[in-house]
């Protein structure tokens, strides 16, 4: 995703690539080149410590890595505010995802049972994804609010979790498998219908729109934003 990102910010016109930094590398106002915005890809023990750094270094910063709870994210939100630095971080970054994650929330109170069914390469080291929970939160937030009573379910007997992870009464189904990118399906459904909503990602030039959007107005955007809808005046 770093390589994808460097070169998608290379081919844009009002953008300048001024440092690419590695695993190895130490990231200090020196490192980074006087960038005003940093891109961090990598993965979800390095993040917290890495997007710091970045908001330390001057620079503001968008997250792409997974991983993030609650405490990281209210942990990072106290620094951004002692740097003056702004911090984006993203679940997802194609614009597909993002619209599926927004409309499943606005979805979610309307319909009896959900379920979410993701998808991925089996090289990703997380599970579930964090475009699915963060899907799930959501809408499962929506259907508390809405006060939608927990969706019928008789299971008692789930020895091997075969009805998957919960958050609140959202079941998230994780499979990983040769062939895959990253793909999610949210199904929604009440007696004698079904709603379903689908994005797939088949390249990682899928997200680099979302990346430029997000590298374009995170300098504008609050110390703490989580999910690249709240950049995109979606009006939901």
């Amino acid at each position: 995703m770093g390589q994808s990102a460097c070169q998608a910010i290379t081919d844009s016109t009002d953008l300048q690539l001024v440092a690419r930094l590695g695993s190895k590398d130490e990231i200090t106002s020196q490192t980074l080149a006087g960038a005003e915005v940093a891109v961090e890809f990598t993965i979800p023990s390095a993040s917290f410590a890495n997007t710091a750094a970045i908001l330390r270094s001057g620079a503001h910063a968008v997250v792409g890595t997974s991983g993030w709870d609650e405490d990281a994210q209210a942990k990072i939100q106290e620094v951004a505010r002692e740097t003056g630095r702004n911090v984006l971080i993203a679940p997802n970054f194609a614009l597909s995802a993002v619209l599926v994650m927004a409309f499943s929330r606005l979805a979610a109170p309307f319909f009896t049972s959900a379920e979410i069914v993701e998808t991925h390469h089996p090289k990703k080291l997380d599970a579930p994804s964090g475009t699915a929970l963060a899907t799930a939160q959501q809408m499962a937030a929506a259907r508390k609010q809405a006060d939608i009573p927990p969706a019928p379910d008789a299971t008692t007997t789930d020895p091997e979790g075969a009805r998957g992870m919960k958050v609140g009464d959202v079941g998230i189904h994780s499979l990983r498998m040769l062939g895959a990118n990253a793909h999610q399906e949210v199904l929604l459904s009440n007696p004698g219908e079904q709603l379903r909503l689908r994005t797939d990602c088949f390249d990682r030039s899928s997200f680099m729109p979302g990346v430029l959007l997000a590298v374009r107005k995170v300098a504008d955007a609050a110390p703490l934003t989580v999910g690249l809808d709240k950049l995109m005046d979606l009006g939901i």
